[in-house]
């Protein structure tokens, strides 16, 4: 009953628990020398009663560092971020480092807040996919000296820090390329919102292929927008209705390709319009096993928090030298729809 601790158990706890100095704990929690085994023994079971646990915080803290790391991202939930997600914590893991995860769902000011809410809690280092494009409130922090890497999409204008991106413009140009291959002419290209860089990007690329081929590009057949599923409805269905429809289909993202495939299996704007031929970018889980399978430009997001986190941990070892810029190749996985005929 004397051993009863209110409260989480301190090492002074640990050291009346077992008849010790203070000292003499600090020693066999620490693993240095200077106690006989005996009395070792005696610390480590006082330790085990009581479920003592060492302040980390305060040891790291020390040293300077408190082997936290914050990693800003769209949406937790997304399949593509939380893989990004899972190699940073991988990479972090090797480095005794724990990740502080934050969703901006797009939001710039939320991005604002959780970095900021980050570096109150003197992260080490940050990991930012930005939602937007105004990073003047990062100046503080990187004049304090912490470590900043952007993911999948750059800082706004004025900063030039490492970056390690997707090559959205060459996969989007792989995909058009691929159907254009295919005998395709009248392809048509959903994306997000303009006012993010991957969507500008894969546009680019799209753009670019079809110029390279000496195929005139029909702005009507370009629909840049939110991720909604009634506006994506909205904008096939006109480009489906139109005089001379489309006959493919790039789609801008996983999401994207999600719901252009619900919009094709679910209306038609006539008995008599085939299905046009789609290339998504982004892979995504089951597209092998919807018939036909879908094919994808796949982007290694695993590698993307890898190579992110790596350069990291090297710029917090003391690695100087100027910000570096990394882009990731994507490839094309053939699975069928992207292989359809124009009819």
């Amino acid at each position: 009953m004397g051993e009863t601790v209110r409260g989480r158990p301190t090492m002074k706890d640990v050291a009346s628990a077992a008849g010790v100095a203070l000292k003499t704990v600090s020693r066999v929690v620490n693993g240095e020398p200077g106690v006989t085994p005996a009395t070792a023994a005696r610390v480590r079971a006082a330790i085990a009663r009581l479920g003592y646990r060492r302040n980390e915080s305060a040891r790291v803290l020390r040293r300077g560092r408190t082997a936290t790391v914050g990693l800003v991202i769209e949406d937790v939930a997304d399949p593509f971020y939380s893989t990004l997600n899972r190699a940073v914590e991988e990479v972090a893991r090797r480095h005794g480092s724990l990740v502080l995860t934050g969703s901006s769902a797009e939001d710039p000011g939320r991005e604002r807040e959780l970095v900021l809410a980050f570096c109150a809690r003197r992260v080490d280092g940050l990991i930012i996919v930005p939602a937007g494009e105004d990073h003047a409130y990062l100046q503080p922090e990187l004049d304090a000296g912490i470590a900043v890497v952007f993911a999948d999409r750059p800082p706004g204008p004025g900063l030039v820090l490492d970056t390690v991106l997707c090559d959205n413009v060459g996969g989007a140009r792989l995909g058009t390329e691929h159907l254009l291959r295919g005998g395709h002419r009248r392809i048509a290209f959903v994306g997000d919102h303009p006012s993010i860089f991957t969507a500008r990007e894969r546009e680019h690329g799209y753009r670019t292929a079809l110029a390279d081929a000496g195929v005139p590009v029909d702005e009507r057949l370009i629909a840049m927008g939110s991720l909604h599923p009634a506006r994506v409805r909205a904008d096939l269905l006109r480009m489906l209705a139109l005089p001379d429809p489309p006959t493919a289909l790039l789609t801008g993202n996983g999401r994207l390709t999600v719901i252009a495939l619900r919009v094709l299996a679910a209306e038609t704007p006539s008995t008599t319009a085939p299905r046009p031929a789609l290339v998504g970018f982004d892979d995504f889980e089951l597209a092998d096993l919807i018939r036909p399978g879908v094919t994808v430009i796949a982007q290694d997001s695993a590698g993307l928090g890898r190579v992110a986190a790596e350069l990291l941990f090297r710029r917090l070892s003391g690695v100087t030298g100027p910000p570096e810029l990394i882009r990731l190749p994507t490839r094309l996985i053939p699975r069928g729809s992207g292989e359809l005929p124009p009819p």
